[in-house]
């Protein structure tokens, strides 16, 4: 694993200052209740610089829960955060959380420049369910093409312990049990592709993980590496839990945007 010490000293950007915008609608044609509620993003991002960075961070919560917010590591550290909410189960089902992540994503490669942001430098990463998203917007390049959008323009994915296998939710709303697996278009592993972005792929320790979400993770990392991907890196956060490795990771994801990964 990347020593977490050299991310921590590249800290302290004081002389920036931030801006947030909240609740920005990035379905602003609908007309929908829930679709004005829950389809908002919050944008935080340096007011005194240009070609920046921008990370759109999904939450987690199995896909039925769970609210925007930033993580605390990435405030001040000269880049932007499209932090955004997506409609839940069971008020929509399978695949509208995906299209609803496509949305901002696509949102955010439109607009980022009229904030300053190079829009080639955007990145998507999300935590258990929205690592989830961020493998599923990134490899199945059917979620951006209704935006004239090809995954391939993002600089990277970092999902967080996500699913690659077809998430539990969508099979729950089959009427399957949690370890009834199922691999199917739903499924990231699916859609493997060499030209897909530079992927970090990280998890919790493996004794600590949800369900094997380690092992499905580190499989994800071989096909991808045996199919010829040529940047997939996988990190395993030891002694950290499922929930407990949101901020390692958020650390790591400030490493791979400065090219400590290459």
């Amino acid at each position: 694993m990347l020593g977490l010490f050299v991310i921590l000293c590249t800290c302290g950007r004081a002389q920036e200052t931030y801006a947030t915008l909240e609740n920005l609608n990035y379905r602003p044609d609908s007309t929908d209740a829930y679709i004005q509620e829950r389809c908002v993003l919050d944008l935080y991002y340096p007011e005194d610089s240009t070609g920046f960075a921008t990370v759109v961070y999904f939450h987690g919560g199995g896909l039925s829960g769970g609210e925007k917010y930033i993580p605390e590591a990435w405030r001040e550290q000269g880049i932007a955060v499209a932090t955004a909410n997506y409609r839940l189960h069971p008020r929509v089902q399978n695949p509208t959380y995906t299209e609803d992540a496509a949305a901002a994503v696509a949102w955010v490669m439109q607009h980022i420049a009229d904030y300053g942001g190079d829009p080639r430098r955007i990145y998507v990463a999300g935590h258990s369910a929205g690592g989830y998203l961020t493998s599923m917007v990134g490899l199945d390049t059917s979620y951006l093409a209704p935006y004239g959008l090809h995954p391939d323009s993002l600089a990277g994915l970092i999902p967080f312990s996500g699913h690659v296998i077809t998430h539990f939710t969508p099979r729950q709303e089959r009427g399957l049990a949690w370890n009834d697996v199922v691999v199917d278009e739903y499924a990231p592993i699916s859609h493997l592709r060499t030209t897909a972005p530079p992927l970090l792929i990280i998890t919790g320790d493996r004794e600590l993980e949800l369900y094997g979400r380690y092992e499905e993770n580190a499989y994800f990392w071989r096909m991808l590496k045996a199919s010829g991907h040529p940047r997939v890196y996988l990190e395993e956060l030891q002694g950290f839990d499922h929930g407990g490795m949101e901020r390692p990771a958020a650390l790591l994801t400030l490493a791979f945007l400065r090219g400590q990964y290459d």
